[in-house]
């Protein structure tokens, strides 16, 4: 079995990992996130995971590893809501996301010596209205400060959740069924005794 390598130094993407079982060694990689011109929400994100797992890829010695890399952004009216820069900005972003539906994109890359593999998973979101007190204390918790969109749903960000329709995981940072399939391909298996 080929040894995986995950691009991410996320801890979300290290939990969902290891919640299917998969033996993996977690490397940290460094790249522009910045958007291109007019780039679309779905290439952005795409893009972004592709690097990702190339960059991890280029950093491996190991000729039959697999690379894995992914990128999660939030989308509102085709606007990429990416990680606030302050607490103006993060309380701006949910203000825009109260009481509306967003979407949730995350991109997939595996990436080996034979060429690198791509997948987009688009999930619905709708937020209930947030109240300023609310998105004030939320900004002063500090989960917001490195979140896409300026929420975790898999932390206190998920009492404004009213529904997803979707891949809660892809929501999360790493959407399980995709990633699994993707996996299996490559020969990386999962449900593995070695990583539970």
């Amino acid at each position: 079995m080929p040894a995986l390598f995950l691009a991410s130094a996320s801890p979300r993407r290290r939990e969902l990992l290891t919640q299917i079982g998969v033996p993996f060694t977690q490397l940290s990689v460094s790249i522009d996130e910045t958007p291109l011109g007019a780039e679309l929400p779905d290439v952005y994100v795409q893009r972004l995971a592709r690097e990702k797992a190339l960059a991890g890829l280029a950093r491996v010695e190991d000729e039959s590893a697999c690379v894995l890399g992914a990128d999660t952004t939030v989308v509102l009216d085709q606007r990429i809501l990416g990680k606030p820069i302050d607490k103006a900005d993060a309380l701006a972003m949910l203000q825009a996301l109260s009481g509306r539906e967003h979407q949730v994109m995350t991109a997939v890359a595996l990436a080996s010596k034979s060429g690198c593999t791509v997948q987009l998973v688009t999930s619905r979101v709708r937020f209930r209205t947030i109240e300023p007190h609310e998105a004030e204390a939320y900004w002063a918790s500090g989960e917001p400060h490195d979140k896409a969109g300026s929420y975790a749903i898999q932390g206190w960000g998920a009492v404004f959740v009213a529904a997803v329709e979707g891949s809660y995981s892809a929501v999360v940072g790493l959407p399980l069924c995709e990633t699994a399939q993707m996996l299996g391909v490559y020969g990386v298996e999962y449900w593995t005794k070695s990583s539970v």
